[in-house]
């Protein structure tokens, strides 16, 4: 059974980079900033005009650069729920899934993944050995659905 995540851990931005093996930096720092301010997710295009919003002087490559690298050592998560856009999120530690509202881009995290045994079965069934997963699970919030 998937479980609802009710808080979100903010780690520290320094100790976020330190943790996932990445250098310190003032790019780094700020998009971390961001993020850890954003209720649900954000593109790379609205974490560069909130940086601009700030005062913040952080070129728009630096950003999406800087969106790869903490995605790529899981220091945030990259979701795909946006046409043509990738949205990243600073999100809980630990294994987790996502549920995210295709309206209002809202993004609730779930814990207590119950898929490993499934998973493995049907690999184990087609001659595939699962090393990771993970789910985005897209449809309407309850208040996007009780506006519609």
């Amino acid at each position: 059974m998937l479980g609802e995540v009710t808080t979100r851990a903010q780690p520290q931005p320094a100790d976020l980079l330190e943790r996932h093996g990445l250098r310190s930096t003032r790019q780094r720092l700020a998009v971390l900033e961001v993020l850890a301010a954003e209720r649900d997710d954000a593109t790379a295009q609205e974490i560069h005009a909130a940086l601009a919003g700030r005062g913040k002087r952080v070129g728009l490559a630096t950003v999406y650069r800087t969106l790869a690298a903490l995605s790529s050592c899981g220091a945030v998560d990259a979701l795909s729920h946006h046409p043509d856009e990738v949205c990243y999120r600073l999100c809980s530690e630990g294994h987790h899934h996502h549920l995210v509202c295709e309206r209002c881009h809202r993004v609730v995290e779930l814990a207590d993944c119950d898929l490993d045994a499934w998973l493995a079965e049907r690999a184990r069934r087609h001659g595939f050995t699962v090393s990771s997963h993970s789910v985005e699970l897209t449809g309407t919030c309850a208040e996007c659905s009780a506006v519609a």
